[in-house]
């Protein structure tokens, strides 16, 4: 059983993979934070990540390595755990830059197939592009939807102290990465066109992840 659940930022994806994650007994993978690493390190090691050049040279260094737990999937790079450093701004505002470039796509793609390959009773892959490129087989294709105003609020509450930017700020960031993922060449956010579209800007995290199980279940059926 793979579950693909794509979306842009604000949707939910993290904690509605998680929680389908943990419900069904299955592994979990968030490579959203295998982008935010791989962007960490470029940051923490003088990388220029304005530079698709310099950033495609050093993709094949840092080692990353993701836990599928979804009860603490950590995330480690060089053996360092990295789950928190890798959500401040500065990370997010320089990720789109570093996942646009093919190389760095392409190593972490290897590292997503890989999990999933190595996931006995199924997992759950959260993304942007894993209904159309990294697991384009999975059993189940998720996209995730929200107003631009439910996300910028959800996004917005994430942020703590200095980090917080207030709605407006937030939903511009929100914005200028939706157009730099859905306009990059190489595996642009998209909804793959077999892929169950759910907005959740109605609904409680509980609502989505019966529905996402309710689907996982017929699925399992045919």
């Amino acid at each position: 059983m793979i579950v693909a659940i794509d979306g842009p930022s604000g949707t939910g994806k993290s904690s509605t993979s998680k929680a389908v994650a943990a419900k069904l007994g299955l592994a979990y993978l968030d490579t959203g934070a295998q982008y935010r690493a791989m962007t960490w390190w470029m940051l923490n090691n003088g990388v220029d990540v304005t530079d698709p050049a310099e950033v495609a040279l050093a993709a094949g260094k840092p080692q990353i390595v993701s836990g599928t737990d979804p009860a603490a999937p950590v995330i480690s790079v060089d053996g360092q755990d990295v789950s928190a450093p890798i959500r401040t701004q500065q990370v997010t505002s320089a990720v789109s830059a570093v996942s646009a470039v093919p190389e760095v796509r392409g190593r972490l793609v290897e590292l997503q197939r890989a999990a999933a390959a190595g996931a006995a009773r199924g997992i759950v892959v959260e993304g942007r592009d894993i209904g159309t490129t990294v697991l384009p087989d999975a059993t189940l294709k998720i996209y995730l939807t929200a107003s631009e105003e439910a996300r910028a609020a959800r996004r917005n509450g994430e942020l703590k102290g200095k980090e917080a930017v207030g709605l407006a700020a937030t939903r511009e960031a929100l914005a200028k990465r939706d157009a730099a993922d859905s306009g990059r060449r190489t595996s642009p956010l998209a909804k793959a066109d077999d892929a169950v579209e759910v907005d959740t800007t109605e609904l409680t995290l509980d609502q989505v992840v019966e529905r996402i199980v309710t689907l996982i279940g017929e699925r399992a059926a045919r």
